[in-house]
């Protein structure tokens, strides 16, 4: 065979290739196929898959009917109004600390105790010299009761001329020589009375005491340090312990000078602690401070507690709203609330959107009474709840949402 004819032989394949035609349907077939497995599988597992709709949510919270009532909102700080640092009156070596903070003082009681071998050897010094001088003093007294017995019997003896006027004269001078001897003796007593009591004094100065009653806010020096009452050496400690009056707490807070009009001295007060976000506590402007912060535009305004509370702390946080009226005592009491906007009329009832995860679930609600832009809950949430604000019209049962990212 030739071999331009080998050449041209061919070994054809098993079976037919398909037409040029059916190979194109073949990957619109597969495609249908994915998109019928997709429907299939949205339809399995939920529902078509749609868009989520974007909305606002709040959260459930009591609400206290002061907060409609409000003329002006501030804030500011608590703040002991009788608070000092207890220092020594003499400089000294620190060697005994009574207390802690969170102690509770009364006025009066030994907070600490400083060196005090020297001062205590003055005392007792000041009060040996004292019984010296009342013993001399007694002497003088014996010494003048007989000058006086002396001086009387001269005295009818010289009337009847029985002992010369001479005699009687040298009598009477020591007569009158043992009183003012007396005298001096018991100025003696008198001076070494005081210095007793200046000895007392100073040994009393190395006790540190509670100027009033009080709780230790912080402790600011320790055993064995020098302390002294001005401080300027590198190593001494001015102040031994920081106190304050807990039943002179108030709050302080800055307010606009352009809405210090609107407050007068006695106006109701609710006051809101940061540290107790449940409570309110009542409460009265106790004073207006006349001198305007020219840096802030503010006056300072000292709001007194009507209600006390033993967690509340110096320099706590502290929110004002200032009233026009004192709180019914419904009114002191918290309610369950939400907002106007989030809230649905519908046939007669109200609803609301809470939401649960990436859906949102349709909650029939008993509203009661109305405050402002809040109304009460009744029944049908929970504090703590989440809900969507101004629901859309296009928000059903079951719907997807997406929260608005603020």
């Amino acid at each position: 065979m030739p071999v331009e004819d080998v050449a041209q032989l061919k070994i054809e394949k098993a079976g037919k290739m398909a037409p040029p035609g059916r190979r194109k349907q073949k990957p619109l077939a597969v495609a249908v196929v994915v998109l019928l497995f997709l429907i299939a599988g949205g339809l399995y597992f939920g529902g078509i898959v749609v868009p989520a709709v974007t909305v606002d949510v709040t959260t459930v919270s009591p609400f206290y009917p002061s907060q409609s009532l409000s003329l002006l909102n501030a804030s500011g700080y608590i703040v002991a109004q009788r608070k000092a640092a207890v220092a020594s009156k003499v400089t000294g070596r620190l060697v005994a600390l009574l207390v802690e903070e969170g102690s509770k003082i009364k006025r009066g009681d030994v907070i600490a105790r400083m060196e005090n071998i020297d001062v205590s050897a003055v005392r007792d010094q000041a009060a040996a010299n004292l019984n010296t001088t009342r013993a001399a003093l007694g002497q003088a007294r014996v010494e003048e009761s007989n000058a006086r017995k002396e001086y009387e019997r001269y005295g009818q003896l010289v009337a009847r001329e029985f002992v010369a006027r001479s005699d009687y004269e040298v009598v009477e001078a020591r007569y009158r020589r043992a009183v003012e001897g007396v005298k001096a003796a018991e100025a003696t007593v008198h001076a070494g009375e005081a210095a007793l009591k200046n000895a007392e004094a100073g040994l009393d100065y190395t006790l540190i005491r509670a100027p009033f009653d009080a709780i230790v806010l912080t402790k600011n020096a320790d055993i064995g340090d020098i302390v002294t009452p001005i401080g300027a050496a590198a190593n001494a400690k001015a102040a031994v312990v920081t106190i304050a009056d807990m039943n002179s707490l108030q709050v302080e807070a800055d307010v606009s000078e352009t809405s210090i009009t609107t407050i007068r001295p006695g106006q109701p007060c609710d006051i809101q602690l940061d540290a107790l976000p449940d409570l309110r506590f009542r409460g009265e402007v106790h004073a207006i401070v006349p001198t305007v912060d020219r840096s802030k535009a503010t006056v300072l305004v000292k709001v007194r507690f009507l209600d006390k509370d033993r967690r509340m702390l110096p320099d706590m946080s502290a929110k004002v709203s200032f009233l026009p009226r004192p709180l019914t005592p419904e009114e002191l009491k918290p309610r369950l609330a939400a907002g106007r906007s989030s809230l649905i009329a519908r046939n007669g009832k109200t609803f609301a959107y809470l939401l649960e995860e990436n859906r949102v679930r349709e909650r029939e609600v008993r509203v009661g009474t109305a405050f402002g832009d809040m109304v009460e809950i009744l029944s049908g949430l929970q504090a703590g709840d989440r809900i969507v604000v101004k629901p859309p019209k296009e928000l059903q049962d079951g719907s997807r949402i997406k929260v608005a990212e603020r």
